[in-house]
């Protein structure tokens, strides 16, 4: 069963902005009708794309949904001789817990609402909340469409199990319509495209999904809507981490899946740009170190906004080398932005004059971060900046960066992204242009608090370190499995204590772009005061923030 088989059908990719009803609905409009005039019969949208997902507890409030209500019967007066398949919240009648609403398909058309269907599977894992938000559906739904039948379904409910289809899908339909907000991770888009090959095969029936795209806080969604033959081959695919409208009966050739690094680095572009457009910042800044991560995030910044709504801060101490300072400079002058410099000899002075023996060794040491957060969070109030902080996950983990100074800032761009991952996307930033001057890329690792401090004196190499934190954060593995993979027992009991100990550290960190398949934030909740340690080893002291 191919195109010809099912009803002319149009992908609308789209990327709406949470609570922006009025906008997203025009989006809607302005797309439905170019679908209508390039000969599409059915349009279809993403998952929630009136309220923008996820809308988290703005599902909880009545004059939230209501307001979404209203929108919707608005703009199904929009739609005239086409059907236009779009995600709303639709209010339940009861309150059932605390839901008052559930993750709902309009079928628009005819200038009416012609009917609605509900999600019947809510996941609860990960990122997802949904139980917490919506109310379930209970039936499956097939619409006509011209002399057509299609099934009508959202995300999840096409998901079921690894080995199995979901029972009861669309009976009768002979295209399965699914309406999706499924977030990125890398390598997700195989895995994602994979389940509905399976459902397509299984249901020997063709599947069109339509993800959104665009950036949420920290959730990346990255688009590559399909529509699926019922033998599972790719008719039609939109592209990445980009709007687009396909019409599925043009036979034209089908997206083509980004590289592995391409594609984390336009995530991380998308989820920084969204960002700072949805929220209405129009400059950011961010203190460059002439170190590998400060390098990564002044390119994705560049990348993202352009040279001029970007400006880098070079805050010189006296531990600072002479070649990591000019790298930094350098760096600027290729990627044509700003340059300020604040050397912070002086304020680091003036502190050790008022705090005597309290300004040594670690002390010391975080208090030139400290004194550098200061320092871009009051340029960030008297310019307006939104200042994004360069801590990558590795960091993160394990908790070595410092509260309220290298810290300090609005968004964290790679918060996700691993020391090794980091080095990766700076190799492959340079293939493009080479923005980023090698020596930053070659030079072994250093905060350059203290003279001649490496990376190394306090944490195992990235590469080992990752491979372990992989396993134990994003895996759910314990020290005792970890080992089993070979792994040296007395470093696996540190780095774990290292996580476990720097919890409260990333509970104050700013918002992070997620790209693996668990970022800290929404899908890894660990509570701050716990004494369980499983790497039998004495509680201790928290390491100084």
């Amino acid at each position: 069963m191919g195109v010809s088989a099912i009803p002319v059908t149009a992908l609308a990719q789209i990327d709406p902005v949470v609570g922006d009803l009025d906008g997203n609905a025009a989006v809607i409009a302005d797309w439905t009708e170019k679908a209508r005039l390039a000969g599409a019969e059915l349009v279809i949208f993403p998952e929630l794309c009136l309220t923008g997902y996820p809308a988290e507890d703005l599902y909880l409030r009545p004059d939230f949904i209501a307001a979404n209500v209203a929108v919707l019967n608005e703009l199904a007066r929009e739609v005239g001789d086409i059907t236009a398949l779009v995600g709303y919240a639709e209010p339940v009648g009861s309150r059932v817990g605390r839901a008052i609403a559930a993750n709902a398909v309009a079928v628009l058309g005819d200038r009416e609402i012609r009917s609605t269907y509900r999600k019947r599977v809510l996941p609860n894992y990960g990122v997802f909340d949904e139980f917490r938000t919506f109310r379930n559906g209970s039936a499956p739904q097939v619409i006509p469409v011209g002399r057509h039948a299609v099934g009508l379904t959202v995300c999840e409910d096409c998901w079921g199990t690894e080995s199995a289809v979901p029972a009861d899908l669309a009976p009768g339909a002979e295209l399965i319509a699914n309406l999706s907000a499924s977030p990125y991770h890398h390598g997700k888009g195989p895995e994602r495209e994979e389940i509905f090959r399976r459902i397509a095969v299984a249901e020997a029936r063709p599947v069109a999904m339509v993800n959104a795209v665009g950036g949420q806080d920290e959730l990346i969604f990255d688009g590559g809507s399909v529509l699926l033959a019922a033998d599972g081959s790719v008719l039609a695919r939109a592209g990445q981490f980009t709007e687009d409208l396909v019409i599925c009966d043009r036979g034209s050739e089908p997206a083509q899946p980004m590289e592995h690094a391409d594609e984390v680095y336009a995530a991380l572009l998308t989820g920084l740009r969204d960002y700072v457009q949805k929220n209405g910042f129009g400059h950011v800044g961010l203190g460059l170190s002439g170190g590998i991560d400060s390098a990564l995030v002044a390119a994705l910044a560049v990348d993202a906004l352009g040279p001029e709504r970007v400006s880098c801060v070079v805050m010189p101490s006296p531990h600072s080398a002479a070649e990591t300072q000019e790298d930094a400079r350098e760096m600027t002058r290729r990627l044509g932005v700003e340059l300020i410099e604040i050397p912070i000899e002086q304020p680091m002075a003036a502190f050790h004059r008022l705090l005597g023996p309290d300004a040594s060794g670690l002390a010391a040491e975080n208090l030139q971060a400290r004194i550098r957060g200061t320092l871009m969070m009051t340029l960030s109030n008297s310019r307006g900046w939104l200042v994004l902080t360069t801590a990558n996950k590795s960091e993160t983990s394990v908790g070595y960066s410092t509260l309220y100074g290298d810290m300090a800032g609005g968004l964290a761009p790679i918060k996700d992204v691993p020391k090794t991952m980091v080095y990766e996307l700076c190799r492959h930033r340079n293939r493009i242009a080479p923005v980023i001057p090698e020596s930053i890329i070659s030079r072994p690792p250093s905060a350059e608090l203290r003279p001649g401090q490496q990376d190394v004196d306090s944490l195992p190499p990235y590469d080992t370190l990752d491979r372990i934190l992989r396993m134990y954060v994003e895996e759910d593995r314990g020290p005792t499995e970890i080992t089993e993979t070979g792994e040296d027992p007395e470093l696996v009991a540190e780095v774990v204590a290292l996580v476990d100990r720097a919890e409260y550290k990333r509970r104050q960190s700013p918002p992070g772009l997620r790209i693996t398949t668990k970022g800290f934030g929404r899908d890894r909740r660990m509570p701050i005061t716990n004494r369980y340690r499983p790497w039998h080893a004495p509680t201790g002291d928290r390491p100084a923030g």
